[in-house]
């Protein structure tokens, strides 16, 4: 089955003429299809509604066609049919299947019978992405910092430089860039490494800008380069991830811009006709115009850090979308990827600002009208980790529209990023008094509570209500289950986290974070001294599937620990020292299993480790039966 074209009539004839300074003369700007766009962290999310129903989309200018997760095609009560439309890449690839769309909003205007791909993993906080198909209806510009994304059409405009907003005097880089087709919807152009020629894919879906470890080698840095530090897992569509590391380069430059003595992130993954990735902390740091019929991007700079250097931040690598057996390939953006494993928390320097301009504005100083644009921009400067802006900017929003709990509960993340628990603690009471069953506030002042009691307390019952007012009211595929599951544990509950995890491994198939359930599932029926067989399979699939994730190995041992499998369990928790000699789970186990092998000096001196680490987990232990 063949993928229809979004039916655009509609959106384009309700672009109304918008008059714009700065442009030359006889170019006009004939109407603008504003987005508005709030930033969970490093994605742009932006408001749709399907069949009248609120949903949030990932801006996703890496798409070639926009995608909904099939949890959220059930959740949504979409029925889905089958297509020759496979989806690949990193994590392998995938069959996709179709929806239609029988009214989908976008921008205040309906669109009827609109057509989505179903595939990929559910990403955290959305039902899917909205793609090129979307964002190839004429130009379109990226004002991230702002909160907006617009879509553009223009006249006569020919060689017009698009900087609109630039004030005079003010540098601009410009890049060409290749001609868009529907074989070929992206974005694309060249950049330059220490001299070395990059193809760069421009890609708001994927959160930090990311460059193939066959790019970083051609400019002279390798995971064995002195100084590279490594950067975590990272993942696409599919359920595998690569490794990636953080190194130093001598000179990036793209269009006019240029960067001496930068970070950036590189990994060991393969993107279709590219080398990097420019990613969304790029289009923070920027503002973009992709001016199509031109084949020009322009962009200024915003100030402030270029790319989050950060470990453990998704950097979701593009993957292939290929219909067979004739249609054409074409790169799309999975959108949920996902950083995990044992990155270096050291790494954390920044990018230097370009040398161009020297001491910007953070974010350009147009101030918003109402309550959303306050709350827009102040998720931008949170996503910069600029939390004290922030607060200011969810600080008015909260007072324009003080029955708003989502403006409190975006306050209470930029306080907890601020390292203000308690206000923080403040503004998720008030969001939930004004809505009782707003499930990211309860998950959220759940583990607030949870991070807050002593290492011997166990959970109060306001943080056991907290979660089963999410278990009574969240959907069987909402994605909240997976943090519930990890919630109860942390709490000890360890029957419902479980339960929990069962009901997410049901619902998402495979995909990057499955080895990660896999191993809590496992985890937790180990500390129970349950289903010991069944939680030996979780683990012994989770090690398979990501044999790098050194952590999987605790939590096996531990079920040989319990089946009283001394020797496997030995070299379970000894590969983990290696790797994390203070470990003080992993020093626990291999303690308590030399005591029982006949080892007790060994034992007991590993036990005394670990609680020299953290004391608690002796005390976790010996509540669960695991006890000398």
């Amino acid at each position: 089955m063949a993928i229809r074209r979004l039916p655009v009539a509609a959106l384009l004839v309700s672009l109304t003429a918008v008059p714009l300074s700065g442009l030359a003369d006889g170019c006009k700007i004939n109407g603008v299809a504003p987005l508005p766009v709030t930033m969970n962290g490093l994605r742009p999310m932006v408001t749709a509604k399907i069949n009248g129903v609120d949903a949030q989309f990932v801006a996703d200018s890496g798409a070639f066609f926009s995608i909904i997760s099939p949890a959220s095609a059930a959740e949504y009560n979409l029925a889905t049919s089958p297509s020759n439309i496979v989806l690949g890449g990193l994590g392998g690839s995938r069959n996709a299947s179709l929806t239609t769309v029988r009214e989908f909003t976008l921008a205040g205007v309906p669109l009827h019978n609109v057509q989505f791909v179903v595939g990929g993993s559910q990403i955290v906080g959305a039902v899917g992405l909205l793609g090129q198909n979307v964002f190839l209806l004429g130009d379109v510009e990226y004002d991230l910092s702002h909160g907006a994304i617009r879509l553009i059409k223009t006249e006569g405009c020919g060689k017009s430089v698009m900087v609109y907003w630039a004030k005079e005097g003010e540098a601009y880089s410009v890049l060409d860039i290749a001609k868009a087709t529907a074989s070929s919807p992206h974005t694309a152009g060249v950049a330059f490494l220490n001299g070395s020629k990059l193809q760069v894919l421009f890609d708001t879906g994927a959160a930090t800008s990311l460059l193939t470890l066959r790019a970083a080698a051609r400019a002279g840095v390798t995971p064995d380069t002195p100084g590279v530090v490594k950067a975590g897992i990272s993942g696409g569509i599919g359920e595998h991830g690569a490794q990636t590391w953080i190194g130093s380069f001598d000179n990036f430059k793209i269009g006019d811009e240029e960067i001496k003595h930068t970070k950036l992130r590189f990994g060991a993954l393969s993107l279709p006709n590219a080398d990097m990735l420019i990613g969304a902390d790029f289009f923070l740091s920027h503002r973009v115009y992709v001016a199509s019929g031109q084949r020009k991007l322009y962009f200024t700079y915003n100030g402030g850090p270029v790319f989050d250097l950060r470990t453990g931040v998704p950097a979701g690598p593009a993957v292939a979308a290929n219909t067979t057996p004739s249609g054409p390939a074409a790169a799309a953006e999975a959108g949920d990827g996902a950083a995990l494993g044992d990155g270096d928390p050291s790494a954390t320097g920044e990018a230097p600002a370009p040398t161009r301009q020297a001491n910007p504005p953070p974010i350009p100083a147009d101030q918003p009208k109402d309550a959303a644009g306050f709350s827009r921009r102040g998720a931008a400067y949170a996503a910069r980790r600029d939390f004290a802006h922030a607060i200011e900017d969810f600080t008015r929003a909260c007072e324009l529209a003080p029955m708003e709990p989502e403006y409190f509960y975006q306050r209470a993340q930029a306080r907890l990023g601020n390292r203000q628990p308690m206000l923080a603690l403040d503004d998720l009471n008030r969001a939930i008094e004004l809505k009782p069953d707003y499930v990211l506030a309860l998950l959220t002042r759940a583990g607030l509570r949870l991070s807050m009691r002593g290492p011997a307390e166990g959970p109060s019952g306001e943080i056991l209500a907290d979660l089963d007012k999410v278990n009574a009211t969240a959907v069987k595929q909402a994605d909240a289950r997976l943090a519930l599951g990890n919630l109860y544990a942390r709490a000890g509950a360890l029957e419902q986290a479980i339960g929990q995890y069962d009901v997410w491994l049901d619902e998402h198939l495979k995909e990057i974070r499955t080895p990660d359930v896999l191993a809590s599932r496992c985890r937790a029926k180990a500390m129970l001294g349950q289903s010991l067989d069944k939680a030996l399979s979780d683990c012994n699939r989770a090690v398979k599937e990501r044999p790098q994730a050194v952590g999987y190995l605790g939590s096996r041992g531990l079920v040989y620990l319990r089946m009283g499998d001394y020797d496997k369990a030995l070299k379970d928790f000894d590969a983990l020292l290696g790797a994390q000699p203070k470990n003080p789970w992993a020093l626990y186990g291999r303690g308590l299993t030399k005591v029982r092998k006949g080892m007790p000096d060994e034992g007991t001196a590993d036990i005394a480790a670990s609680k020299l680490v953290n004391p608690g987990v002796a005390e976790e232990a010996a509540r669960r039966g695991l006890a000398p």
